[in-house]
């Protein structure tokens, strides 16, 4: 496809039934970046929008006090970053009838594998309310875990007590046992964005090294005289390479 790679976080948090259907959805967008090409990020979204609409730009390459005729210049192309945001998304949801998701685990000095093995021996036994477990997964990023049984209407029952007390080495702890939902996306919509405050910068020939042409570029692009203004950040693909930009939620 040519659009950029998007990947994308989804975050919900369900306080009362006023709250069930709303969602918070952060971008991390991935934005390939061809050789000789440079992403430049302003401080001010204006001077951006100044240096596009300028378009061509003569960057001047030598640092040193020389005579006009001995310069050394590169012509290059400034234009918009336009990037693919969600304008609208639907998730289908679906609850599992033999998955529990386990939470408000302890943090304890074990392994992920131990952790595991203590919640399977707890589960698995009959009398706590469990059943033979089929599987086991820990979530890296909320510090849960999904139990899968073999059989049909253990979990449910477990659901409905919501915590339980699992002894896990010479404690016993409290967690949490709430539904295991999985959820596919049904719909999502997108529309184009421009980026504000970074300008795409193409045509730049490989005349010097990484960091001289890095140089170069945030020296010019920040004198006022030129449309410029004070630099955010910058990076550089050199002619021959490719890179991969990430862009991230603006928050100043």
């Amino acid at each position: 496809s040519a659009s950029p790679e998007k990947k994308m976080i989804f975050k919900g948090l369900t306080v009362n039934k006023e709250d069930m259907n709303k969602l918070m959805l952060t971008p991390l967008i991935h934005y390939p970046l061809p050789g000789g090409s440079a992403l430049i990020t302003f401080e001010e979204a204006k001077v951006a929008q100044r240096i596009i609409k300028l378009r061509e730009h003569l960057v001047e390459l030598s640092c040193g006090e020389l005579d006009e005729l001995d310069r050394c210049r590169m012509e290059v192309l400034a234009v918009p970053v336009d990037i693919l945001l969600p304008s609208a998304l639907e998730i289908r949801l679906t609850q599992s009838s033999r998955s529990i998701l386990v939470s408000d685990l302890p943090s304890l000095d074990i392994s992920k594998e131990a952790l595991l093995d203590k919640l399977e021996l707890f589960f698995s036994k009959t009398k706590n309310g469990g059943s033979e477990v089929e599987s086991r997964e820990f979530l890296e990023d909320s510090h849960q875990v999904v139990l899968t049984f073999t059989q049909d209407g253990v979990a449910e029952p477990l659901i409905e007590r919501g915590h339980i007390q699992v002894p896990i080495g010479k404690g016993k702890y409290k967690v949490r046992i709430s539904p295991c939902v999985s959820g596919d996306i049904s719909n999502l919509q997108l529309q184009p964005s421009r980026c504000p405050r970074t300008v795409l910068l193409v045509g730049i020939p490989d005349v010097l090294s990484d960091e001289s042409m890095r140089d170069a570029l945030e020296i010019h692009f920040q004198k006022s005289s030129r449309g410029g203004g004070e630099v955010d950040a910058l990076a550089y693909v050199p002619a021959g390479q490719t890179g991969v930009a990430v862009f991230v939620e603006d928050t100043g």
